[in-house]
């Protein structure tokens, strides 16, 4: 199956499980990453696999005119649910109905990892660019799927099982508090996706792999809702939904 009709067949799993506030590490690092890593609302903002909304809707509460696209119909019907506006688009990445040069913004918040051709969906992002436009990226950091803890305990160390280079496919299912979503997608090291960047005529403005903001009241809500969270990779989680994401700002050459 393509990892675009997984996304389908999820589809009623992942809204439950997105739309539950505090479920997972998004409402940890949403704010941050909204606030460090992408621009002040500028003429149109692209998100580029919207699912059902969730960074969409936080990018119109700041003030973005954003167009959305998505490759699963039942996701951009939960979108609508909760926006009627005509921002939502069914959509290939590799063919986005957009014109050339014709943005000054875009981001994939949680996306490259999701789509078969993931070279072919950033080149596709930077035909719709301008000149000089940002590319905002948050990817679940790689090395989560290179490896895992060794048993149980506190100090178990975290070991990579496989090798963490090259293009791999990942599958996990996971429960968490009654919803059930199999997470489908592709692998990728860190230089892959800069690899993918600079051929499509992006320059790398700023890299950062940030850790939970322990002060913040949706950090609180979380971490009470999971219980402890260890000191493992920089101060996250053990629960592999307490995933340390990996930021990117690019600019368009």
């Amino acid at each position: 199956m393509d990892n675009r009709r997984s996304w389908e067949v999820e589809a009623e799993n992942w809204v439950r499980w997105a739309r539950a506030p505090g479920h997972d590490a998004y409402w940890c690092y949403r704010d941050a990453f909204f606030d460090r890593i992408v621009p002040r609302p500028g003429r149109a903002t692209l998100e580029v696999g919207c699912g059902e909304g969730r960074v969409t809707r936080d990018l119109v509460a700041r003030g973005h005119r954003v167009l959305s696209v998505d490759g699963s119909m039942t996701l951009l019907r939960h979108a609508v649910d909760l926006d009627t506006s005509r921002r939502y688009v069914l959509s290939d990445a590799l063919s986005l109905p957009i014109a050339t040069a014709s943005l000054d913004q875009a981001v994939a918040y949680n996306s490259l990892m999701d789509f078969d051709d993931m070279p072919g969906a950033v080149a596709e992002v930077g035909r719709v660019l301008e000149a000089g436009s940002s590319f905002c990226i948050c990817i679940t950091h790689p090395i989560l799927d290179a490896g895992g803890f060794d048993g149980d305990g506190d100090d178990a160390p975290y070991l990579l099982r496989g090798n963490y280079f090259g293009t791999r496919p990942f599958e996990d299912t996971v429960m968490r508090r009654g919803i059930t979503m199999r997470f489908r997608g592709w692998s990728h090291a860190l230089q892959d996706y800069f690899s993918a960047l600079s051929a499509s005529g992006f320059v790398v403005d700023c890299l950062q792999e940030p850790v939970p903001a322990e002060e913040s009241a949706d950090y609180r809500l979380y971490a009470s809702e999971w219980g402890e969270v260890d000191r493992i990779l920089g101060g996250f989680g053990r629960d592999s939904q307490v995933t340390p994401p990996a930021w990117s700002s690019t600019r368009r050459r």
